[in-house]
């Protein structure tokens, strides 16, 4: 059987050699901009002519997804996902009420497809009241007014209570303060559900990086134990790992449910809920809200390619599956991602995220100080971006003889990954100022002609994406929030005004965010601690505001 743990300590000289190859390529793409630029301006705008009509038709691609992502994860929110779960308890007789009855919106076909199918061989499918949900909601320090809505939500599901199972991974690290909100989350909530437990995750434990990953894994082997003292099958298990900020949709449960029913290779799939930062967007600084909102519009973006998407944050895996490769690695710190590739690897290719066209809810980057909420935007990203350091776990599979995947597809998917953080880290800076470098590095460039209009030529396209600008605007004020009473009309002025710094937030946070992470694995400096997201709320930002102005009295009073 293949390994599928990260190495720790020590890398081998193949895989430390694709550590570096992120950084490499992305420090070379903007390296030979400069070399070609001063032996050949020409050369150089024909490069960075091709890189602009790249980034051009993505751009396309990427509002043509937006727009019709958009319209599904509307369309799949107005289903009545807990009445087609039902219908799956009895197909034959649901089958019989449903045909020739007109839809009732998004899948309907697929759905009575789906019950005549079940109907044919029952056998083959669990039923609806056979499965349990768990959740496993990790903490690390977070307040009750935090983690007090997120279990709240759970339980405004219209999934069935009693087949709902909640556990709060919490650390110990974290301190008193978070033990003593556990035990009054479970004096809340502990009769609410099949089962409220809780797990304190042990500080310094050997062979984990400090991060979420080891926290839910052994919040997983708890949950194991405890699963089968209830005599409870594992393939009647779906786990679900969430946030302490995370707010499931209303269906999301019975949606998965769902899905994880109709589909025959139900142990080899995840299911991928949409991601969008909008809990707090009307509190947050201006640079996050860019940030939030680009985020969850490129999850949309995401579950309308199925054959690309990945593991992020939230999503939910059968239990057999997790207990057969030992749950989440304890060994990097962006767990979410890198689950897909241990799944992939662990099934030998045969594995697929399944897009849930249902949101969950999650927080934009805010602290109690708007200094502390740039750094932490900054530390978040990073962290994101480290899944470059997926690059050499997926790379010394496909380079080896005891390849478990085929290698067409096991490299395919490694070129996309490469691309992903390249172009995360080089394209911005590449648009933004590339036209002019030509014209800087090389004195004679100004006779030129290709190199003296290039700087024109990329403003012209750069108009012409600005047409993507304008739909995710559009599109973001759709899906806002109600604005919370406290706020003036003239914030949602505001909310327009923002784009103006997303050339700004796209290389001060994003490019720079990525060659950081880049840098470290290029040099062997690995990020081996989990930066954990401070939580901040409207109420404690107050209180933050409160004691700041009390200090300064104090301090004017002396």
């Amino acid at each position: 059987m293949i390994d599928l743990e990260i190495p720790m300590g020590k890398r081998t000289k193949p895989y430390r050699f694709f550590e570096m190859a992120p950084a490499l390529l992305s420090y070379g793409a903007l390296l030979l901009l400069v070399v070609l630029s001063f032996f050949s301006p020409i050369a150089a705008a024909t490069y960075l002519l091709l890189i602009i009509i790249t980034v051009l038709v993505k751009a396309v691609g990427i509002a043509t997804h937006t727009i019709g992502g958009r319209q599904r994860l509307d369309k799949a929110q107005r289903i009545g996902w807990r009445r087609r779960l039902e219908q799956l308890e009895d197909p034959v007789t649901s089958s019989h009420r449903e045909h020739g009855v007109q839809s009732d919106g998004f899948g309907f076909e697929a759905h009575k497809d789906n019950l005549q199918r079940l109907a044919t061989h029952p056998g083959n499918y669990p039923k609806p009241s056979d499965i349990y949900n768990t959740v496993i909601i990790a903490a690390y320090n977070e307040s009750y007014e935090v983690i007090e809505p997120t279990i709240q939500s759970v339980l405004d599901t219209t999934y069935d209570k009693r087949h709902l199972i909640v556990v709060l991974a919490y650390e110990e690290r974290g301190g008193k303060e978070i033990h003593e909100t556990a035990l009054r989350l479970q004096k809340k909530f502990g009769n609410s559900f099949f089962a409220f437990e809780l797990v304190k995750h042990p500080k310094d434990l050997p062979d984990e990086v400090v991060g979420k990953g080891g926290n839910i894994t052994y919040a997983g082997r708890y949950l194991q134990t405890w699963i089968d003292s209830q005599g409870i099958a594992y393939e009647n298990v779906i786990i679900t790992t969430v946030d302490s900020d995370n707010r499931p949709h209303a269906t999301y449960f019975d949606y998965v449910t769902y899905e994880y029913i109709v589909h025959d290779d139900r142990k080899r799939l995840s299911y991928q809920p949409v991601s969008l930062f909008l809990n707090n967007i009307w509190d947050a600084p201006a640079p996050m809200r860019v940030i939030a909102t680009g985020n969850s519009f490129w999850n949309i973006i995401s579950s309308m390619r199925p054959h690309t998407l990945r593991n992020f944050a939230s999503h939910s895996q059968p239990m057999d599956a997790l207990v057969e490769m030992n749950f989440w690695s304890t060994r990097t710190i962006v767990e979410d991602g890198h689950q897909y590739w241990r799944s992939y690897f662990h099934f030998a290719g045969d594995y697929a995220v399944t897009p849930i066209y249902v949101p969950i809810y999650q927080d934009a980057v805010l602290t109690d100080t708007y200094r502390g909420t740039l750094k932490a935007q900054f530390v978040q990203l990073r962290r994101w971006a480290y899944g470059a350091s997926d690059v050499p776990y997926v790379a010394t599979r496909i380079f080896t003889r005891e390849r478990n995947v085929s290698f067409v597809g096991g490299l395919g998917r490694l070129l996309r990954l490469i691309d992903g953080h390249v172009t995360l880290a080089s394209m911005a800076i590449l648009v933004a100022v590339g036209g002019w470098v030509p014209l800087l590095v090389n004195s004679h460039a100004g006779l030129d002609i290709a190199a003296h209009q290039l700087p024109e030529v990329v403003s012209h396209i750069q108009q012409v994406a600005m047409v993507g600008l304008f739909i995710t605007v559009f599109l973001s004020f759709k899906m806002l929030p109600p604005r919370p009473a406290r706020y003036k009309r003239h914030r949602s002025i505001g909310m327009v005004l923002q784009w103006f710094l997303m050339p700004f937030t796209a290389i001060i946070y994003s490019s720079a965010s990525a060659f950081n992470s880049q840098t470290r694995l290029l040099l062997g400096k690995y990020l081996d601690k989990f930066d954990v997201t401070e939580k901040a709320t409207r109420a404690s930002m107050d209180r933050a505001r409160a004691a700041k102005v009390a200090q300064r009295d104090d301090a004017s009073k002396k």
